[in-house]
């Protein structure tokens, strides 16, 4: 299952709705669980709220899952959870993100999002660590997605598949953050291929054409998301202002960094908003 063995979304002729049923089969039969209600990935700087979000009755290597890799970024963990909640909802806690920049293609990035789909989740809660562009947001400030620019040329759908994007990031979800916590602002969210970051011209490019927020994650899986009918919520915590905002270079430490010092804040919000849902 691992890449070891052979990718099974590798292969051209597969069907990638085949292989996520498939490791929603694995993931039932590893945790018992029949089905989940939530499905939440965990990006930079947000990995603690899987501790609080309530019993944790499963944890094990992605890899032990139909079409998983090991992550390669350091700051993802690499384990897929089961987490039940204090109101019996089942979240399926996704630490393991294949990035578009790892060369797979689409198909491996969304597969996370295919599988929670197929375990039955309706709710889709994406987290990642980004850049900042509005001069009011400081490294570790939490950002709502309020909309998404596509910047990959890539897409997870296949041939003629049209899906309504207008209302992609739940309007209804983002109140029910905003009414956990009220200073939450929000953003458009700009996915760059990577793994490289923004030039400061890039940066001045995205600003230009109504981007807040830039990063290399969440844009494309969101996509699968709504095409797999999922109702989704986004959050970019603010690991460091974007180049040309930020006058000092750009490094993943600083944004792993970032993230740590945020955690704990982002981590009970996090848990606060999945536990309203």
């Amino acid at each position: 299952m691992s890449d070891s063995t052979g990718n099974p979304l590798d292969d051209p002729a597969a069907d990638p709705f085949e292989v996520a049923a498939t490791a929603a089969e694995d993931i039932a039969r590893i945790t018992g669980v029949e089905r989940h209600d939530i499905a939440l990935t965990l990006g930079s700087g947000w990995g603690k709220a899987a501790e609080l979000l309530g019993e944790t009755t499963a944890s094990f290597p992605a890899t032990q899952v139909t079409g998983f890799s090991a992550p390669a970024l350091t700051g993802h963990v690499g384990t897929l959870r089961s987490v039940v909640t204090p109101k019996g909802r089942r979240v399926l806690v996704i630490g393991a993100r294949t990035h578009f920049y790892e060369g797979h293609g689409p198909r491996r990035v969304v597969h996370s999002v295919r599988t929670a789909a197929a375990t039955g989740a309706r709710t889709m809660v994406l987290t990642n660590g980004a850049g900042g562009i509005k001069h009011t947001w400081t490294p570790g400030t939490p950002v709502l997605i309020s909309d998404h620019i596509n910047l990959t040329g890539a897409t997870p759908l296949e041939g003629a598949t049209f899906i309504d994007l207008t209302d992609l990031y739940s309007l209804r979800l983002r109140d029910l953050a905003r009414s956990i916590d009220p200073t939450l602002d929000e953003g458009v969210y700009c996915q760059f291929h990577g793994p490289q970051y923004e030039t400061p011209a890039e940066v001045q490019m995205a600003k230009a054409i109504g981007g807040h927020i830039v990063g290399m994650s969440t844009a494309l899986e969101a996509i699968a998301a709504r095409q797999a009918g999922m109702e989704v919520l986004g959050f970019s915590l603010i690991t460091n202002m974007a180049a040309g905002i930020q006058k000092t270079p750009l490094s993943h430490h600083e944004v792993l960094d970032a993230g740590r010092e945020a955690e704990p804040v982002i981590s009970s919000l996090l848990a606060r908003v999945i536990g309203a849902l």
